[in-house]
């Protein structure tokens, strides 16, 4: 399957128009603090994925199943239910630190967030720092 197929690929929409056109205050709030919180704890440069995704960071993989394409490394997205974090490649080891962060609920490489204030941000500053450190170690090709 080529490259072409995925359906979250990067935009050329601005993710502070994105944040600006947000309905809900406290997410849109959330999310101007989560869009200079990454690039300062990742350094990784930031862009839209999709229609609601922001990434930081981009890198290439491909399945032995022949499907290959880009992604972004790290990010998020304000959605109704909750704020989720993209956390590449997800969980390994990471036991200890999900302990201390606070309330969330995880999915395979996602972290959802009630609310931003309610967790430990220096511990999630852990959690996304050692995802953008084992994806860097890890993948053939990458970029900030």
């Amino acid at each position: 399957m080529a490259a072409a197929d995925n359906k979250t690929t990067p935009t050329i929409v601005s993710p502070h128009a994105f944040i600006a056109g947000l309905d809900d205050a406290r997410r849109k709030r959330e999310a101007e603090i989560l869009l200079r919180w990454f690039e300062t704890v990742t350094g990784l440069k930031r862009r839209m994925w999709g229609p609601s995704m922001i990434g930081f960071g981009r890198y290439h993989y491909k399945y032995d199943s022949g499907r290959e394409g880009d992604s972004m490394i790290t990010g998020f997205a304000p959605r109704k239910a909750a704020m989720t974090l993209y956390i590449k490649p997800g969980y390994r080891g990471m036991s200890e630190m999900l302990a201390r962060l606070g309330p969330h609920r995880t999915g395979k490489s996602c972290l959802f967030l009630n609310r931003l204030d309610a967790v430990d941000i220096d511990v999630l500053a852990e959690i996304v720092a050692d995802g953008v450190a084992h994806m860097r170690a890890n993948c053939e090709t990458w970029d900030a």
